[in-house]
């Protein structure tokens, strides 16, 4: 891989002049910092030779803004709406009509004194030394948002960015950046929706996501993966929760050739919350990768976290959780719990939870399972009438429904449990079709 490492090290952005301190120090971190392999152990199970021929080392050519059909957005949301089209802002789709205690700027149109306050906080949360691909996403950065919720603003409105990709006649690159900096007491919902049209997608997709949540502040954050199955994903999102600060955040991957994300949540003040479920449903050849590292690092502070995937024909699944409580982070309360269903013989998933403890006042725990549908219910179901393969499909949503049915936004849930509905019975249409 070191050909990779060194063409993606001279393929330079268009660039924004403020930022190209910041663009070069992330250049010289990704020269330097050794390329992952298997035997590397947070990817020993996900490959990244996808990425070796450096095929996807060239910015898309077409205006991405020029999309003519009917965009796949979330109905209903009544949101600030943000459309990036092949890593292009969608002026035309787009939408701002927020209070004036919110800003959402775009990089590429922010002042002086946005962009002084933007460099205060960018790179400071994710950790560019820890995460090869955050580096490489300050080397190439040369757009991205910067969301600013002031002091004691409730925002009812959710901000909404969807980041969509379209193909193109040679393979291509994107990279996105999000910066929200929720300041105290402050309250607000962020959406963000990667998708694509319906043609196979020749795209990798390189995205960092870095969340402040100041003293007191509360931000509900959805993270949905509804990408065509060929494309290339690989993310993070990074957070930095201060005293008494609430972050409740949902993830979604529907699945595709590679989807890696990392989440890290750093508890910084004491009173903090996290809450973070998640979902991923790879089938046919896809590969899902979630790793999340929860950092308690101050006392009296939560943690609740639940993953549950249901993988099915030669779908893989790889996911990594670790809790990690410091020394000084006494009366800690935190929980993981990590659940899979296979749905066929050729499936794989890799689950890992793990809790590392130096704290002696805490109360934890940590689990995982792999299983199969159970056989009784199926027959359960049969006995009354429904055929096999619709039963199947019955018991695998009601595996993920809770998680779904807990979601606080009912735009956000009526646009995915369809979506989830529909996957399953296009498996099921297939498993009747080859009977």
């Amino acid at each position: 891989m070191a050909a990779f490492t060194q063409q993606a090290a001279e393929l330079t952005p268009a660039g924004l002049n403020w930022l190209a301190d910041f663009n070069q120090r992330g250049r010289e971190r990704w020269k330097v910092t050794p390329f992952p392999t298997r035997k590397t152990e947070n990817w020993k199970y996900t490959s990244l030779q996808a990425l070796a021929d450096g095929s996807y080392l060239r910015w898309p050519q077409a205006k991405g803004a020029e999309l003519s059909e009917q965009v796949d957005a979330i109905e209903g949301l009544d949101a600030c709406a943000l459309i990036f089209v092949n890593g292009v802002f969608a002026e035309s789709l787009s939408c701002n009509n927020l209070p004036e205690s919110v800003e959402v700027v775009r990089f590429s149109q922010a002042n002086e004194s946005q962009q002084q306050a933007i460099l205060a906080k960018l790179g400071s949360i994710a950790d560019s030394e820890k995460h090869l691909f955050a580096a490489l996403n300050d080397s190439w950065l040369q757009e991205g948002v910067y969301l600013h919720v002031a002091k004691n603003a409730h925002v009812k409105q959710p901000i909404y960015i969807h980041h969509i990709t379209t193909p193109e006649a040679e393979n291509f690159a994107v990279n996105q950046r999000l910066l929200v900096h929720v300041e105290s007491s402050a309250e607000a919902t962020v959406v963000e929706h990667f998708s694509s049209t319906e043609e196979a997608q020749n795209c990798f997709t390189n995205a960092i996501t870095e969340l402040q949540l100041d003293a007191n502040a509360r931000l509900t954050h959805y993270h949905l993966h509804l990408e065509e199955e060929n494309t290339l994903h690989i993310g993070g999102v990074h957070v930095n929760l201060e005293r008494d600060a609430t972050l409740n955040s949902f993830m979604m991957s529907l699945g595709a050739n590679l989807q890696r994300t990392d989440v890290v949540v750093n508890h910084r003040g004491e009173g903090a919350h996290c809450g973070l479920n998640g979902i991923y449903l790879p089938n046919h050849k896809h590969t899902v990768d979630f790793h999340t590292c929860i950092e308690h690092a101050v006392p009296n502070c939560t943690t609740h976290e639940v993953f549950r995937g249901i993988i099915g024909d030669h779908g893989k699944a790889v996911f990594n959780g670790r809790i990690h409580i410091h020394q000084d982070a006494q009366k800690t309360v935190a929980d993981l719990s990590n659940k899979n269903l296979l749905t066929s013989h050729n499936a794989e998933v890799d689950t890992k939870p793990e809790l590392e403890i130096y704290a002696d006042d805490v109360k934890c725990s940590h689990g995982a399972t792999i299983a199969q549908l159970e056989e009784k219910a199926l027959y359960y179901l049969q006995s009354r009438g429904v055929d096999r393969e619709r039963a199947e499909i019955m018991l695998s949503f009601g595996f993920i429904n809770e998680l779904l049915e807990q979601l606080a936004h009912v735009p956000v849930r009526d646009y995915l449990t369809p979506l989830v509905s529909e996957l399953f019975e296009k498996k099921f249409d297939r498993a009747r079709a080859s009977a």
